[in-house]
């Protein structure tokens, strides 16, 4: 099975709508092992990395959070802002100190409401990132807890 490529914000939004979104950012910073957020949450905000990486993690009763997958530059942290209830299905931390774009959910789900085009394209995007998401959850899942091979 081969693995998806990153979903990266310049490869899918046109032109003028990244440029409506990230009129819309702020600089943030996160040192090295910050939680970004946790499951259970209310999504709020969401991220597109600048530099650093973000590690995605499912939270697994009575053991450590699995990480599921490391994200770099360009790519988006966080989806369940775009979806009610608006909390976050996973845990993101930074691995390594990360510097970020930073982007109010209201504000931007607000914008989507007011411009179709705009909202179109934000939703794809963010759709797929979140099949991206799911697939590479599936994966990790499988490699942990699917029986291996050499056991059979």
């Amino acid at each position: 099975m081969s693995t998806p490529s990153p979903v990266r914000i310049a490869a899918v939004l046109s032109t003028e709508h990244r440029g409506r979104l990230m009129s819309n950012a702020i600089e943030v910073n996160f040192r090295e092992g910050a939680r970004i957020f946790d499951e259970g949450q209310h999504a709020n905000s969401f991220w597109i990395v600048r530099s650093g990486t973000v590690t995605l993690e499912l939270p697994v009763p009575g053991r450590r959070p699995a990480p599921i997958e490391n994200l770099g530059p360009g790519e988006l942290v966080g989806w369940s802002w775009l979806f009610p209830p608006y909390v976050w299905q996973l845990g993101a931390e930074a691995m390594t100190p990360v510097r970020a774009y930073e982007f109010d959910a209201t504000t931007v789900r607000m914008l989507m409401d007011a411009d179709p085009a705009f909202g179109s394209a934000i939703g794809h995007w963010v759709g797929r990132v979140l099949a991206l998401r799911l697939h590479q959850t599936r994966t990790r899942l499988i490699d942990l807890y699917a029986p291996h091979a050499a056991a059979r």
